[in-house]
């Protein structure tokens, strides 16, 4: 996520001290993905080509930190065309009608060393819900360009007819096509625009 970058914490401050700022995703080196169990003996994944957003990072009190983050649910990609058009149609995202899937943090909680619980509520469609990422620190540096960069990693677990993607089927020997439980994955890259004064 954070190759050949040189690490910029600043001696003498707190290990995150330096990364206070404002940072904007990097979509060329981020993944907003899923898994999903299907046919109850395999996963399939997929990821969101079209998304921004903003991180607004206070290294010295990390639980003050946020994040904002907007997704075109149309941008989907799981490697099939026709089961792309299927989830982005009124049975799943219903792309046309509800283009954007957002997500607003509420709350950072420190969860070990490099570990976070990041807090927020997810809106898909007209639902909007609370949800809990496990979030790990990735790593800081500056790449090859300058530009300061700041790295994390995390999933959560969500049921999506909680949201109203509710179509399924259901096999012969029992169970349904689709799991309701879906696991999203987020490796996020972040480019830094400003910096505090504090830090």
């Amino acid at each position: 996520m954070l190759r050949n970058c040189q690490h910029n914490t600043v001696p003498g401050t707190r290990p995150h001290e330096a990364l206070t700022g404002l940072y904007t995703i990097d979509p060329a080196h981020s993944v907003v993905g899923f898994s999903v169990r299907h046919a109850m003996v395999s996963n399939v994944r997929g990821k969101f080509g079209d998304f921004e957003g903003l991180l607004k990072l206070d290294g010295a009190r990390p639980t003050l930190s946020e994040a904002y983050v907007s997704v075109q649910t149309g941008s989907l990609v799981t490697g099939v065309q026709d089961r792309d058009v299927h989830l982005t149609g009124p049975d799943f995202f219903h792309s046309s009608t509800f283009p954007l899937m957002t997500f607003r943090s509420t709350e950072l909680a420190p969860a070990g060393d490099e570990d976070f619980r990041l807090s927020g509520h997810l809106r898909i469609k007209d639902v909007e819900l609370p949800i809990t990422t496990d979030l790990k620190f990735g790593g800081a540096g500056r790449d090859s360009l300058g530009k300061n960069r700041v790295g994390f990693e995390g999933t959560a677990t969500v049921q999506r007819s909680d949201w109203g993607l509710n179509w399924n089927a259901w096999l012969e020997a029992g169970g349904a096509l689709v799991s309701d439980k879906v696991k999203l994955i987020f490796d996020i890259s972040a480019v830094q625009l400003t910096q505090s004064a504090a830090a």
